[in-house]
């Protein structure tokens, strides 16, 4: 039974120039312990799953039309802010891409840390600063008695992001949704965020959501990837199946716009166009038919087809490569 399920899920931005239709359709699951990724362009809609998952979505602007969120048996789209705010942090605990903002500027790591344990955490107000320097040494970070004491702006950005990683891990959750955990990091300071990521999920056999734009990162992180365009899923397969023989047009030019080790810059395919105006009341079934080179006159028809192969992968496309 999958530990997260998502079906059919849509939602819409109302904006004053129109409404966003930034999520149409979407499904997909998570089962215990899995590693799976969710990749795409910037603004195809991946963070706004996630929030909506998270049930964080600004409700002023922000409406999920449709759809089913199911975690750990639990539908969280009728579960009510009560139940919401219960599981968030103790079952349900997400990285955001950008730590420095994410954390309060006026309260020390350690008492940030020490908050979420009060609130979810089953410890007294005596054990919360010992549990939370306790996850600072967890994460690996230098002299966690003296850091606890410090404010974000007095660490790096790496540290900052293992001060989130361990207030999302402090009462070990069942789903982890890291949005962008690396974003802004350099290239070493990635990988060490990311193998312990991935470590401390096997230790804690938790289930991990990463969202991200880089494919590479999917590709050794994560046993399954689901290629996502302009709020549709377009492509869902297990790792080596999708980097060896992408179905969809989309996820093709995905993986030959990715730098590689031996390809040179030169080798690297840019992407044609750019994604539509998700405002617009005339998009057609296939959002990326506009910028396809396999473009057919039945790409335009309804209903956009989502095909499951022999191989256990799901395709959203009528010509599939």
């Amino acid at each position: 039974m999958p530990l997260l399920e998502v079906r059919n899920l849509r939602t819409e931005f109302r904006t004053g120039a129109g409404v966003v239709r930034a999520v149409d359709g979407i499904s997909y699951t998570v089962d215990p312990g899995e590693t799976v990724a969710v990749v795409g362009e910037s603004g195809s809609g991946k963070s706004v799953t996630a929030y909506a998952i998270m049930g964080i979505l600004d409700a002023a602007v922000a409406r999920i039309t449709s759809g089913r969120i199911v975690f750990g048996g639990l539908e969280l789209l009728t579960a009510g802010d009560a139940v919401m705010n219960e599981i968030r942090g103790r079952e349900l605990a997400i990285i955001f891409q950008s730590p420095r903002t994410a954390l309060n500027p006026i309260r020390s790591v350690g008492r940030q840390i020490a908050d979420i344990l009060l609130q979810h955490g089953n410890v007294t107000a005596a054990q919360a600063p010992k549990r939370a320097i306790e996850m600072l040494a967890k994460v690996r970070i230098p002299d966690p008695e003296r850091r606890a004491t410090a404010y974000p702006f007095e660490l790096s950005g790496g540290m900052c992001q293992r001060v989130m990683i361990a207030m999302a891990l402090a009462c070990e959750p069942a789903l982890l949704i890291a949005d962008e955990p690396t974003t802004g990091l350099d290239i070493t300071t990635q990988a060490v965020i990311m193998d312990l990521i991935a470590e401390l999920a096997a230790s804690q056999d938790m289930a991990t959501l990463l969202i991200t734009h880089d494919l590479g990162l999917a590709s050794e992180y994560c046993g399954r990837i689901a290629v996502m365009h302009a709020g549709h899923l377009v492509e869902l397969a297990p790792t080596p199946l999708l980097f060896s023989m992408p179905r969809h047009p989309y996820t093709a030019k995905l993986i030959a716009a990715t730098p590689g080790e031996v390809a040179s810059l030169d080798d690297l395919v840019s992407i044609p166009g750019a994604l539509p105006d998700l405002r617009r009341s005339d998009l057609p079934p296939c959002r990326y038919s506009e910028r396809c080179e396999r473009a057919a006159p039945d790409c335009e028809a309804a209903p956009l087809l989502r095909l499951t192969t022999v191989d256990g992968r799901q395709v959203a496309c009528r010509h599939p490569l």
